[in-house]
């Protein structure tokens, strides 16, 4: 059966107990408590419910607080993945739609998100899914009106027409 993971000698339970007073941080302050009841000889899954985590989660804190000290306890948000566009790309993409195409040079009469994305990868060097170019349009406040084939029961031949529905 594996060991436990031993935490770092240099702190003493009253002092976890301590820091976790000090903090403004929640979430430090549940983790130092838990560590000072592991510090106090508590079983791991108890000591892990004070924090309201799991056993093996608190193993996981143990190893960045044994390497990080309680400053290893804090959450680590990441801003996410930058951008692909510019915002001042993102302003002549704006611009781009809220011009409308030009027939002879885009050879469409109506944007479609397939159109756009045609129109990214030609001027940015970005491609993109149909479907984020639908969500980059959502950001500009800017639905596109998709045309929608509907079969026209009441027409004599039968036929299928096209009618315009506003897409979100």
């Amino acid at each position: 059966m594996p060991s436990a993971v031993r935490l770092r000698e240099d702190y003493s339970a009253k002092e976890l107990r301590a820091l976790a007073r000090r903090s403004t941080d929640v979430n430090q302050s549940r983790r130092l408590l838990s560590l000072a009841a592991v510090r106090d000889g508590m079983d791991r899954g108890s000591a892990a419910k004070i924090g309201g985590m799991d056993r093996q989660t608190l193993r996981d804190w143990v190893h960045r607080f044994n390497r990080w000290g309680p400053e290893g306890l804090i959450d680590n948000w990441t801003e996410g993945p930058k951008p692909r566009l510019s915002e001042e790309q993102l302003a002549q993409f704006a611009q781009i739609v809220e011009g409308g195409p030009d027939r002879e040079k885009d050879g469409v009469v109506r944007w479609r998100r397939i159109d756009l994305k045609r129109v990214i990868a030609e001027r940015f060097g970005v491609d993109f899914h149909p479907r984020y170019v639908g969500k980059l349009l959502h950001k500009l406040a800017r639905p596109v009106r998709l045309p929608k084939l509907h079969f026209d029961a009441n027409h004599p031949s039968g036929r299928l027409h096209v009618r315009k529905a506003l897409r979100h």
